[in-house]
Order: C-alpha cells, then sequence, then structure tokens
C-alpha cells in the first residue's frame, strides 16, 4: 500500500507539472513553485481499513504538496506546456489552447485506469492555476479499487535560474 501511494502522489504532482507549464502567454523557462491540493472523493483505501496511532492515511481529506520544478524553453516551444506525463502510462487528448488558459482530457492505463478533466488558466502574471478530476480505478495488486479525486494547483515562477533542480524530462512520443 506504500508503494502505491507514493506511486500516485508522484504521478499526481507530474500531472499537475506538466499542465501548469501550459502558461505559454506568460510562461518563462526557469523554475516554478508548484502548490497541489489533492482531495479524494472516492479513496482506494477499502472499508473499516484502520492505520496505526498518528498515521495519516493519504487516501482521504486533502492533502498538500509544494514542490519545485524546471521547465525548459524547448518544453514550452515544442508542446506549448501541455505534455502527457513522462510515465508514459497517460495520454492527453482534444487540447485547447486559448490565450489565458487550457482545457484537456487524459486517459490513464496501468496500475492506474481512469480518465482526467484538465483545466488551467494563466491571467496574471507569473501564476498558473489549474483543476484536474480523476475517476477510474486502481490495481491494488489483488483487486481493482474504485478511485476518485480532485487536483487543485498553483504555480509561481521563481526566476531564470533553476539551480540544482532538474529540469522536467521531454516526454515520448
Amino acid at each position: 500500500m506504500r508503494k502505491t501511494r507514493i506511486w500516485i502522489t508522484m504521478v499526481c504532482c507530474l500531472f499537475a507539472a506538466t499542465i501548469f507549464a501550459g502558461a505559454q502567454a506568460n510562461m518563462k523557462p526557469g523554475l516554478w513553485e508548484m502548490t497541489t491540493n489533492m482531495t479524494w472523493q472516492k479513496s482506494p483505501m477499502p472499508p473499516g481499513m484502520t492505520l496505526p496511532a498518528g498515521v495519516k492515511s493519504p487516501f482521504s481529506g486533502t492533502t498538500t504538496t509544494t514542490t519545485q520544478v524546471c521547465i525548459t524553453q524547448d518544453r514550452i516551444d515544442k508542446y506549448g506546456g501541455v505534455v502527457p506525463p513522462a510515465n508514459g502510462d497517460c495520454k492527453m487528448s482534444n487540447v485547447v489552447m486559448k490565450p489565458t488558459g487550457m482545457t484537456a482530457d487524459m486517459v490513464c492505463t496501468g496500475r492506474m485506469n481512469a480518465t482526467a478533466t484538465l483545466e488551467a488558466s494563466w491571467a496574471e502574471s507569473n501564476i498558473t492555476r489549474g483543476k484536474m478530476h480523476f475517476v477510474g480505478t486502481m490495481d491494488s495488486g489483488q483487486s481493482l479499487l474504485p478511485i476518485e479525486y480532485t487536483i487543485e494547483f498553483k504555480s509561481v515562477f521563481k526566476g531564470a535560474d533553476c539551480g540544482s533542480v532538474k529540469p522536467l524530462p521531454m516526454p515520448k512520443n
């Protein structure tokens, strides 16, 4: 269950990172700080399952995560910032770019079979905001568990120098 929790958290952060990168109008290459709020509507945690005292379930309530992401000009030029996640398990479709935002659909297969709707806006200078809503199932190794969650994110441009933060890898086509 711990590996599944880590996998979901990493994938969700990568989804949000690739989506917030869509701010081509205000998008600048460099270091961006992204804060995500992930809220579970339908948890894969089996009903009645209890955790040890003091351990908070990553599959309930809202979890907030802040990460720094390096975005390159190549990524902005080639994908307009909107790209499929690098893990190859999810693909974007129906991407609609607008002067102050974007919308898209996403389909994920593999350990998580889900569909998602995405929206992002960059009306403010150096700030991107967005939302993703996932619905599907997650493979627990023994069965498929229903999942549903929403991720809201805000990204703020920090500067042109990424420092020690490595650029996000370019996804495979």
